[in-house]
């Protein structure tokens, strides 16, 4: 520093030519300045997810937690392992020691776990193992409201709104939280399976097998190629209610013979509410590494 101070003051041209190129490169540089809450860090934590619909937290801790923990525990740098289970829901939250490197950890367990995936219980979705990542956090919440139906809203807010914001340049994720999609509801009479002698599970097989596309290959005519599809997915709600489920005899028990089928909306699972009314929530994220009051796209 002190050279530095010489040649300054004996040279002061070279002074002044210094602090400006400072000045501009500076100047220059200040546009593309991110701004963020917090710095971009990498944190080595893993976070493994299951779900598995309708089961206790017993069932969980048991079938799901304690394979995933046990499948884990067994790589080498772990900090800390913990996890929670609430109904329906599993989830293992590994942390290791910060000379971890995040990606070789999340591979180590994404190993694991797929050792242990036919362990799991049938009904339990595909495990969905998550880096930590500080930098893709939430940056907007859009909360949309209407004088109509949660149905119609979230329609809006799915199709309309969602899908121009997640085609914005630095856009990462878009979710849609209180909204309610529409879901074919199959509503059976105890009563009326005891008497067909029909369980829950043939009917849910039943719907599951005859409301379905499935390739049929192709056929070849002369010169041509035709492609082959079975056009089996039920498009009106109505003829639900017209799917065999079993058999009493020679007679064909119908679904309209212990139930019936309505066109309804999923169950609630999350809220959102704008000034006390209903609402629908898209909470947006950034991808990571992207500056947060950077204009991206327009919708």
């Amino acid at each position: 520093m002190q050279k530095l101070a010489e040649i300054c003051v004996r040279r002061p041209v070279f002074a002044t030519m210094l602090i400006l190129s400072l000045t501009v490169v500076g100047l220059f540089s200040y546009n593309s300045l991110g701004v963020d809450l917090f710095p971009k860090i990498d944190l080595p934590t893993i976070t493994v997810t299951v779900i598995n619909q309708g089961a206790s937290p017993q069932e969980i801790e048991t079938e799901i937690t304690d394979k995933v923990e046990g499948a884990v525990n067994t790589i080498s740098g772990i900090d800390e392992l913990r996890s929670t289970s609430v109904e329906g829901v599993s989830q293992v939250f590994i942390t290791f020691l910060l000379e971890k490197n995040p990606d070789v950890a999340a591979q180590e367990v994404r190993n694991k776990v797929d050792l242990i995936v036919n362990d799991l219980p049938i009904t339990a979705e595909q495990p969905i193992v998550q880096k930590l990542d500080t930098d893709a956090a939430p940056v907007v919440r859009i909360a949309v409201s209407a004088p109509r139906s949660a149905r119609e809203v979230t329609d809006v807010a799915d199709k309309k709104i969602k899908q121009l914001i997640e085609s914005i340049n630095g856009v990462g994720e878009v979710t849609i939280i209180g909204g309610r999609t529409r879901e074919i509801q199959v509503w059976v009479d105890p009563d009326k399976l005891r008497a067909f002698n029909v369980t829950v599970a043939q009917v849910a097989d039943a719907v599951r097998a005859q409301n379905m596309e499935l390739p049929g290959g192709r056929v070849d005519e002369g010169t041509r190629e035709l492609t082959v599809r079975t056009m089996g997915r039920i498009v009106s709600p109505a003829e639900f209610n017209d799917l065999v489920v079993g058999s009493r005899g020679s007679y064909s028990v119908k679904l309209s013979d212990i139930g019936y089928a309505e066109d309804g909306v999923e169950e609630p699972r999350t809220e959102a509410r704008l000034n006390g009314e209903p609402a629908v929530t898209l909470v947006v994220s950034k991808q990571s590494g992207q500056n947060t009051v950077a204009r991206r796209g327009r919708c």
